[in-house]
């Protein structure tokens, strides 16, 4: 809390400082920790999960990650959460650091388009190689998954994970899994829950004023 303070004094001193910690709610003592420092709870979010089988095959205009359309899919991330609690907006530089990195898995990552060629949604999928050693499970986290607001409830996303899904399981992956707002303004939760994802743990997102 201490360096937040001085990180907020440094970089951003005219605006409102808020200290927040985002973890799992069955965490012994955590809650109670956070009482006593002053923070509140403010959001819940879900961890859902996916076992990976025979996945269906289904027809869409998707295609995978490539450098070509890497600043397509960066455009539509920020686009399609704008209107989403808590994002901001990923400069080039911060895009390259915290998603294309060597977590990224390019060939479980996908763009979609219209019927004119135009972006309308994203999968972006990560995985971790010290999860899959520690545990046995290669998990494939499908990390952002948007539609731009003018796609939506058009079965973008639906397709977007059914080939996400299929395209994991052909890769060998045991599981698909994701986090998502539970007061997510899109109603993802419903989209994922009809894709065959069912929630495993909660997260909840504890914040303080400073």
């Amino acid at each position: 809390m201490a360096a937040a303070k001085v990180l907020h004094a440094h970089h951003h001193p005219s605006a409102k400082l808020v200290v927040d910690v985002h973890r799992p709610g069955h965490i012994a003592g955590l809650a109670e920790l956070m009482a006593s420092r002053g923070f509140a709870p403010v959001r819940y979010f879900h961890r859902m999960e996916h076992p990976l089988g025979n996945v269906p095959f289904v027809a869409a205009r998707i295609e995978p990650w490539s450098e070509r359309t890497d600043e397509d899919f960066r455009r539509v991330r920020n686009a399609a959460f704008e209107d989403c609690w808590g994002a901001a907006p990923m400069p080039a530089d911060q895009w390259r650091n915290k998603i294309v990195n060597q977590t990224f898995r390019p060939e479980v990552s996908f763009l979609s388009r219209d019927a004119d060629g135009a972006p309308a949604g994203l999968l972006v999928t990560m995985s971790w190689d010290a999860d899959t050693e520690a545990t046995g499970v290669r998990d494939a986290h499908f990390m952002i998954v948007g539609t731009l607001p003018g796609h939506r409830r058009r079965g973008v996303a639906g397709a977007l994970l059914a080939h996400a899904l299929r395209a994991a399981a052909e890769q060998g992956y045991d599981r698909a899994s994701l986090v998502v707002d539970s007061a997510s303004p899109s109603g993802a939760p419903g989209v994922f829950e009809k894709a065959g994802f069912a929630p495993k743990t909660r997260y909840i997102r504890w914040a303080l004023e400073a």
